[in-house]
């Protein structure tokens, strides 16, 4: 089984202002805060859950100094709320540099079964929330005129079926084509969007509540024979909103090898 080694910070992100949403905990946005931090980045997180997103901006502010780390609780689903958090982000550090959209929510069940309900909520979330945040933050960076990036959270479900996952395909299908045409209007002024497509991403409180049977089914699939840190997904985030991907935009990366 092929082990991952943590890599140390670069300074990949030195003095950039990011921000990302969905980033309170032990997932893909807890752990993009992190290694942003770790490039030199200051980050301004959201979530909508507000004691977990405290702890979390607690708990990195404890470890990276004070200065680098804002939140500000965000549901994506409301416009205010998503308003409110681009402009925190600029007031406090005068400029924005990174935008990551991370908000997702996701579900199962069976599309005969669905109800309309189920098939909103989860849209509204992943596929509208993360339209209005792209929304605001090319109208931040075409106001500036300084460029910046945009990095979306789609995920392999977009390209392949899955039963009982209906309305999270087509809403994470939607990020990927949603990425690909902010994408071409956004190169106007500057700026880049793309997205990574993870498979299989799980944590410790995410392996808790997950059966031994069902996750020894779901790596089995995965090319290493093991579900992939939040961290690893996070490193790939990392590239895309780094100089290394400067003339990358409009394209969606898989962190897995099931990539159709």
């Amino acid at each position: 089984m092929n082990e991952p080694r943590y890599t140390a910070g670069h300074h990949l992100l030195q003095d950039r202002t990011a921000v990302i949403t969905a980033a309170a905990g032990a997932g893909i946005g807890g752990a993009t805060a992190r290694r942003f931090l770790e490039e030199g980045a200051r980050v301004v997180i959201s979530d909508a859950h507000a004691r977990r997103l405290k702890e979390t901006e607690d708990a990195l502010t404890a470890e990276f100094g004070g200065g680098r780390v804002t939140s500000l609780p965000c549901d994506v689903t409301d416009e205010d709320q998503v308003r409110a958090l681009f402009a925190l982000a600029e007031q406090t550090h005068g400029r924005l540099d990174i935008v990551v959209n991370n908000a997702g929510l996701g579900g199962t069940a069976a599309l005969v079964d669905m109800t309309d309900e189920q098939w909103t909520r989860v849209l509204d979330v992943t596929l509208n929330g993360t339209f209005r945040c792209t929304r605001a933050a090319l109208r931040s960076f075409r106001a500036s005129g300084a460029g910046g990036v945009v990095v979306n959270n789609a995920s392999v479900v977009g390209w392949r079926a899955q039963a009982g996952q209906a309305h999270y395909a087509a809403a994470k299908a939607g990020v990927m084509a949603l990425t690909r045409c902010a994408a071409l209007e956004a190169a106007e002024f500057g700026v880049r969007v793309n997205a990574v497509a993870p498979s299989l991403a799980m944590h410790p409180h995410l392996v808790k509540v997950t059966s031994e049977e069902l996750l020894a089914e779901l790596t089995a699939r995965e090319a290493f024979g093991r579900y992939a840190e939040p961290w690893e997904v996070a490193n790939v985030i990392v590239f895309l909103a780094s100089g290394y991907a400067s003339y990358m935009t409009g394209e969606t990366v898989s962190v897995s090898s099931q990539h159709p």
